[in-house]
Protein backbone atom coordinates (compact mmCIF):
# COMPACT_ATOMS: atom_id res chain seq x y z
CA UNK A 1 0.00 0.00 0.00
CA UNK A 2 1.38 3.39 -0.99
CA UNK A 3 1.81 5.90 1.83
CA UNK A 4 1.47 9.66 1.79
CA UNK A 5 3.44 11.80 -0.63
CA UNK A 6 5.59 13.33 2.11
CA UNK A 7 7.03 9.97 3.12
CA UNK A 8 10.80 9.67 2.65
CA UNK A 9 10.95 6.34 0.84
CA UNK A 10 14.73 6.53 0.31
CA UNK A 11 16.93 7.50 3.25
CA UNK A 12 20.73 7.41 3.05
CA UNK A 13 22.77 8.26 6.14
CA UNK A 14 26.57 8.65 6.28
CA UNK A 15 26.94 5.95 3.64
CA UNK A 16 30.42 4.55 3.03
CA UNK A 17 31.82 1.93 0.69
CA UNK A 18 35.43 0.74 0.72
CA UNK A 19 36.77 -1.71 -1.85
CA UNK A 20 39.61 -4.17 -1.43
CA UNK A 21 42.92 -2.38 -1.12
CA UNK A 22 41.35 0.39 0.93
CA UNK A 23 39.89 2.51 -1.88
CA UNK A 24 37.03 4.54 -0.39
CA UNK A 25 34.55 5.05 -3.24
CA UNK A 26 31.74 6.48 -1.08
CA UNK A 27 32.81 8.71 1.78
CA UNK A 28 29.93 9.60 4.08
CA UNK A 29 27.01 10.35 1.77
CA UNK A 30 23.59 11.42 3.12
CA UNK A 31 20.40 12.30 1.23
CA UNK A 32 16.76 11.32 1.01
CA UNK A 33 14.00 11.17 -1.59
CA UNK A 34 10.28 11.58 -1.01
CA UNK A 35 7.42 9.68 -2.56
CA UNK A 36 6.56 11.00 -6.00
CA UNK A 37 9.92 12.75 -6.46
CA UNK A 38 12.62 12.52 -9.12
CA UNK A 39 16.02 12.68 -7.43
CA UNK A 40 19.06 12.90 -9.73
CA UNK A 41 22.48 11.74 -8.59
CA UNK A 42 25.13 13.42 -10.72
CA UNK A 43 28.90 13.42 -10.79
CA UNK A 44 31.99 13.03 -12.92
CA UNK A 45 33.31 9.56 -13.79
CA UNK A 46 34.67 8.00 -10.61
CA UNK A 47 32.60 10.25 -8.35
CA UNK A 48 30.97 7.26 -6.62
CA UNK A 49 27.49 7.34 -8.21
CA UNK A 50 27.39 3.70 -9.30
CA UNK A 51 28.88 2.51 -6.00
CA UNK A 52 26.18 4.45 -4.16
CA UNK A 53 23.30 3.24 -6.34
CA UNK A 54 24.39 -0.40 -6.01
CA UNK A 55 24.09 -0.05 -2.23
CA UNK A 56 20.61 1.45 -2.62
CA UNK A 57 19.60 -1.45 -4.85
CA UNK A 58 20.75 -3.94 -2.21
CA UNK A 59 23.51 -5.42 -4.36
CA UNK A 60 26.19 -5.01 -1.68
CA UNK A 61 26.62 -4.32 2.03
CA UNK A 62 27.74 -0.80 3.03
CA UNK A 63 31.10 -0.50 4.76
CA UNK A 64 29.50 2.10 7.02
CA UNK A 65 26.33 4.12 7.43
CA UNK A 66 22.96 2.85 6.31
CA UNK A 67 20.38 2.76 3.52
CA UNK A 68 16.67 2.48 4.12
CA UNK A 69 14.09 1.89 1.39
CA UNK A 70 10.51 2.02 2.76
CA UNK A 71 12.21 1.83 6.17
CA UNK A 72 13.95 -1.47 5.33
CA UNK A 73 17.57 -2.41 4.65
CA UNK A 74 17.56 -3.31 0.92
CA UNK A 75 20.25 -5.97 1.42
CA UNK A 76 19.10 -7.80 4.55
CA UNK A 77 15.36 -7.16 4.02
CA UNK A 78 15.39 -7.89 0.31
CA UNK A 79 12.05 -9.70 0.38
CA UNK A 80 10.35 -6.58 1.73
CA UNK A 81 12.02 -4.18 -0.71
CA UNK A 82 12.61 -5.90 -4.04
CA UNK A 83 8.95 -6.47 -5.05
CA UNK A 84 8.31 -2.73 -4.69
CA UNK A 85 11.29 -1.52 -6.75
CA UNK A 86 12.30 -1.51 -10.39
CA UNK A 87 15.87 -1.33 -11.65
CA UNK A 88 17.11 -0.22 -15.06
CA UNK A 89 20.83 -0.96 -15.33
CA UNK A 90 23.20 0.59 -17.85
CA UNK A 91 23.29 -2.72 -19.72
CA UNK A 92 20.55 -5.35 -19.51
CA UNK A 93 22.51 -8.31 -20.88
CA UNK A 94 19.49 -10.34 -22.01
CA UNK A 95 19.75 -13.45 -24.25
CA UNK A 96 20.18 -12.11 -27.76
CA UNK A 97 18.23 -14.90 -29.51
CA UNK A 98 15.02 -14.30 -27.59
CA UNK A 99 12.38 -12.02 -29.05
CA UNK A 100 11.18 -8.88 -27.31
CA UNK A 101 7.98 -10.61 -26.20
CA UNK A 102 9.83 -13.75 -25.03
CA UNK A 103 12.27 -11.62 -23.04
CA UNK A 104 9.46 -9.66 -21.43
CA UNK A 105 7.53 -12.83 -20.53
CA UNK A 106 10.68 -14.43 -19.11
CA UNK A 107 11.35 -11.40 -16.92
CA UNK A 108 7.71 -11.17 -15.88
CA UNK A 109 8.04 -14.66 -14.39
CA UNK A 110 10.45 -13.30 -11.78
CA UNK A 111 8.39 -10.20 -10.89
CA UNK A 112 5.60 -10.08 -8.31
CA UNK A 113 2.32 -8.92 -9.83
CA UNK A 114 3.84 -8.32 -13.27
CA UNK A 115 1.81 -6.26 -15.70
CA UNK A 116 1.02 -7.84 -19.11
CA UNK A 117 3.79 -7.33 -21.70
CA UNK A 118 1.18 -6.00 -24.15
CA UNK A 119 0.52 -3.21 -21.66
CA UNK A 120 4.17 -2.30 -20.97
CA UNK A 121 5.78 -2.46 -24.41
CA UNK A 122 3.65 0.32 -25.97
CA UNK A 123 4.53 2.61 -23.03
CA UNK A 124 8.20 2.55 -24.06
CA UNK A 125 7.66 2.75 -27.81
CA UNK A 126 8.15 -0.94 -28.64
CA UNK A 127 4.75 -1.58 -30.24
CA UNK A 128 5.13 -3.91 -33.19
CA UNK A 129 8.49 -5.27 -31.95
CA UNK A 130 7.10 -8.39 -30.21
CA UNK A 131 8.69 -10.88 -32.64
CA UNK A 132 11.99 -9.02 -33.16
CA UNK A 133 15.02 -10.73 -31.60
CA UNK A 134 16.99 -8.76 -29.03
CA UNK A 135 20.14 -8.96 -31.19
CA UNK A 136 18.27 -7.21 -34.02
CA UNK A 137 17.28 -4.22 -31.90
CA UNK A 138 19.11 -0.93 -32.17
CA UNK A 139 20.95 0.42 -29.14
CA UNK A 140 18.08 2.80 -28.42
CA UNK A 141 15.49 0.02 -28.72
CA UNK A 142 17.45 -2.10 -26.25
CA UNK A 143 17.34 0.77 -23.77
CA UNK A 144 13.56 0.92 -24.28
CA UNK A 145 13.37 -2.80 -23.53
CA UNK A 146 15.49 -2.32 -20.38
CA UNK A 147 13.03 0.34 -19.24
CA UNK A 148 10.03 -1.86 -20.02
CA UNK A 149 11.37 -4.66 -17.84
CA UNK A 150 12.05 -2.24 -14.97
CA UNK A 151 8.39 -1.17 -15.12
CA UNK A 152 6.83 -4.64 -15.20
CA UNK A 153 6.14 -4.76 -11.46
CA UNK A 154 4.59 -1.27 -11.32
CA UNK A 155 7.39 -0.17 -8.93
CA UNK A 156 7.01 2.37 -6.16
CA UNK A 157 10.73 3.17 -6.40
CA UNK A 158 12.43 3.13 -9.79
CA UNK A 159 16.22 3.22 -10.23
CA UNK A 160 17.21 4.56 -13.66
CA UNK A 161 20.92 4.30 -14.49
CA UNK A 162 21.66 6.39 -17.62
CA UNK A 163 18.18 5.62 -19.05
CA UNK A 164 18.44 7.56 -22.32
CA UNK A 165 21.92 6.56 -23.46
CA UNK A 166 21.67 5.57 -27.13
CA UNK A 167 18.24 7.12 -27.66
CA UNK A 168 17.62 9.72 -30.33
CA UNK A 169 16.10 13.09 -29.44
CA UNK A 170 12.53 11.84 -29.88
CA UNK A 171 13.15 8.73 -27.79
CA UNK A 172 14.77 10.80 -25.06
CA UNK A 173 11.77 13.09 -24.82
CA UNK A 174 9.37 10.16 -24.85
CA UNK A 175 11.26 8.73 -21.89
CA UNK A 176 11.11 12.09 -20.11
CA UNK A 177 7.33 12.17 -20.52
CA UNK A 178 7.06 8.64 -19.13
CA UNK A 179 9.22 9.51 -16.11
CA UNK A 180 7.08 12.58 -15.41
CA UNK A 181 3.91 10.48 -15.64
CA UNK A 182 5.35 7.94 -13.20
CA UNK A 183 6.33 10.69 -10.79
CA UNK A 184 2.89 12.26 -10.99
CA UNK A 185 1.35 8.90 -10.06
CA UNK A 186 3.53 8.69 -6.94
CA UNK A 187 6.58 6.74 -8.10
CA UNK A 188 9.90 7.82 -6.61
CA UNK A 189 12.61 7.88 -9.29
CA UNK A 190 16.33 7.88 -8.55
CA UNK A 191 18.11 8.91 -11.73
CA UNK A 192 21.74 8.90 -12.75
CA UNK A 193 22.61 10.59 -16.03
CA UNK A 194 25.47 12.26 -17.87
CA UNK A 195 22.97 14.45 -19.73
CA UNK A 196 22.76 17.52 -17.52
CA UNK A 197 19.85 18.88 -19.55
CA UNK A 198 17.99 15.69 -18.63
CA UNK A 199 18.60 16.26 -14.92
CA UNK A 200 17.61 19.92 -15.24
CA UNK A 201 14.34 18.98 -16.96
CA UNK A 202 13.34 16.00 -14.82
CA UNK A 203 14.78 16.35 -11.33
CA UNK A 204 12.81 17.82 -8.47
CA UNK A 205 16.03 17.72 -6.47
CA UNK A 206 19.56 16.60 -7.22
CA UNK A 207 22.93 15.95 -5.65
CA UNK A 208 26.31 16.37 -7.31
CA UNK A 209 28.96 13.92 -6.16
CA UNK A 210 32.71 14.45 -6.37
CA UNK A 211 35.33 11.98 -5.16
CA UNK A 212 32.92 10.00 -3.06
CA UNK A 213 31.19 12.90 -1.33
CA UNK A 214 28.20 15.10 -2.06
CA UNK A 215 29.52 18.50 -3.07
CA UNK A 216 26.12 20.20 -3.25
CA UNK A 217 22.44 19.33 -3.20
CA UNK A 218 19.13 21.10 -3.76
CA UNK A 219 16.65 21.84 -6.51
CA UNK A 220 18.14 22.52 -9.96
CA UNK A 221 17.26 26.21 -9.47
CA UNK A 222 19.03 26.33 -6.09
CA UNK A 223 22.15 24.67 -7.46
CA UNK A 224 22.39 26.93 -10.50
CA UNK A 225 21.61 30.07 -8.48
CA UNK A 226 24.86 29.57 -6.55
CA UNK A 227 26.80 30.14 -9.79
CA UNK A 228 27.13 33.57 -11.43
CA UNK A 229 24.91 34.63 -14.30
CA UNK A 230 26.52 36.30 -17.31
CA UNK A 231 26.02 39.23 -19.65
CA UNK A 232 27.87 39.17 -22.95
CA UNK A 233 28.06 41.97 -25.52
CA UNK A 234 30.36 43.64 -28.01
CA UNK A 235 31.99 46.90 -27.01
CA UNK A 236 30.70 49.81 -29.13
CA UNK A 237 33.18 51.26 -31.59
CA UNK A 238 35.42 53.84 -29.96
CA UNK A 239 34.71 52.54 -26.44
CA UNK A 240 36.97 50.61 -24.08
CA UNK A 241 36.25 48.57 -20.92
CA UNK A 242 37.18 51.55 -18.79
CA UNK A 243 34.33 53.53 -20.36
CA UNK A 244 31.73 51.19 -18.89
CA UNK A 245 30.06 52.04 -15.57
CA UNK A 246 32.12 50.90 -12.53
CA UNK A 247 31.69 47.15 -12.18
CA UNK A 248 30.78 47.40 -8.50
CA UNK A 249 27.89 49.69 -9.41
CA UNK A 250 26.69 47.05 -11.84
CA UNK A 251 26.91 44.32 -9.20
CA UNK A 252 29.52 42.52 -11.30
CA UNK A 253 31.91 40.11 -9.58
CA UNK A 254 34.25 39.54 -12.52
CA UNK A 255 34.66 40.02 -16.25
CA UNK A 256 36.45 38.60 -19.29
CA UNK A 257 37.51 40.38 -22.46
CA UNK A 258 38.14 38.56 -25.73
CA UNK A 259 38.81 40.95 -28.58
CA UNK A 260 35.88 43.37 -28.48
CA UNK A 261 33.59 40.93 -26.65
CA UNK A 262 32.94 41.55 -22.95
CA UNK A 263 31.56 38.93 -20.59
CA UNK A 264 30.36 40.13 -17.19
CA UNK A 265 29.74 37.72 -14.29
CA UNK A 266 27.17 38.61 -11.66
CA UNK A 267 24.96 37.21 -8.91
CA UNK A 268 22.59 40.18 -9.40
CA UNK A 269 21.50 39.67 -12.97
CA UNK A 270 18.53 42.04 -13.02
CA UNK A 271 20.47 44.87 -11.38
CA UNK A 272 23.48 44.46 -13.67
CA UNK A 273 21.43 44.18 -16.87
CA UNK A 274 19.22 47.15 -15.98
CA UNK A 275 22.10 49.49 -15.15
CA UNK A 276 24.06 48.43 -18.20
CA UNK A 277 21.09 49.10 -20.48
CA UNK A 278 20.39 52.46 -18.82
CA UNK A 279 24.04 53.40 -19.42
CA UNK A 280 23.79 52.35 -23.09
CA UNK A 281 20.57 54.36 -23.55
CA UNK A 282 22.02 57.48 -21.97
CA UNK A 283 25.23 57.13 -23.94
CA UNK A 284 23.40 56.49 -27.18
CA UNK A 285 25.24 53.29 -28.07
CA UNK A 286 24.09 49.86 -29.20
CA UNK A 287 25.33 46.76 -27.38
CA UNK A 288 25.60 44.35 -30.28
CA UNK A 289 25.39 40.64 -29.58
CA UNK A 290 23.81 41.29 -26.17
CA UNK A 291 23.17 37.99 -24.39
CA UNK A 292 21.80 37.90 -20.83
CA UNK A 293 21.34 34.55 -19.14
CA UNK A 294 21.38 32.72 -15.83
CA UNK A 295 23.86 29.94 -15.22
CA UNK A 296 22.90 26.53 -16.59
CA UNK A 297 23.14 23.30 -14.63
CA UNK A 298 26.11 22.37 -16.83
CA UNK A 299 27.93 25.55 -15.82
CA UNK A 300 27.09 24.93 -12.17
CA UNK A 301 28.27 21.33 -12.48
CA UNK A 302 31.60 22.33 -14.02
CA UNK A 303 32.07 25.15 -11.53
CA UNK A 304 31.44 22.83 -8.59
CA UNK A 305 33.82 20.21 -10.01
CA UNK A 306 36.57 22.83 -10.44
CA UNK A 307 36.05 24.26 -6.97
CA UNK A 308 35.89 20.85 -5.34
CA UNK A 309 39.11 19.83 -7.07
CA UNK A 310 40.87 23.00 -5.93
CA UNK A 311 39.75 22.77 -2.30
CA UNK A 312 39.06 20.01 0.15
CA UNK A 313 35.33 19.28 0.16
CA UNK A 314 33.79 20.32 3.50
CA UNK A 315 31.75 18.07 5.78
CA UNK A 316 28.72 16.24 4.39
CA UNK A 317 25.62 18.43 4.47
CA UNK A 318 27.48 21.63 3.64
CA UNK A 319 26.98 23.26 0.29
CA UNK A 320 30.49 23.98 -1.00
CA UNK A 321 29.31 27.13 -2.71
CA UNK A 322 27.17 28.72 -0.02
CA UNK A 323 28.24 26.91 3.14
CA UNK A 324 24.59 26.50 4.12
CA UNK A 325 23.30 23.46 5.96
CA UNK A 326 21.06 21.08 4.02
CA UNK A 327 18.29 19.06 5.53
CA UNK A 328 18.65 15.86 3.56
Amino acid sequence: MRANENEHVIEVTDLRRVYGGGFEAVRGVSFSARRGEVFALLGTNGAGKTSTVELLEGLAVPTGGQVRIFGHDPYTDRAAVRPRTGVMLQEGGFPSDLTVLETTRMWAGSVSGARPPQEILPLVGLSGKDDVRVKQLSGGERRRLDLALALLGDPEVLFLDEPTTGLDAEGRRDTWRLVRDLRDKGTTVLLTTHYLEEAEVLADRLAIMHKGRIATTGTPAEVTAAQPSRITFELPQGYFPGDLPPLDELGVTGHDLEGRTVKLHTHELQRAATRLLVWAERTGVELKGLDVRSASLEEAFLGIAREASAHEIPDQGKNITTGKEHAA
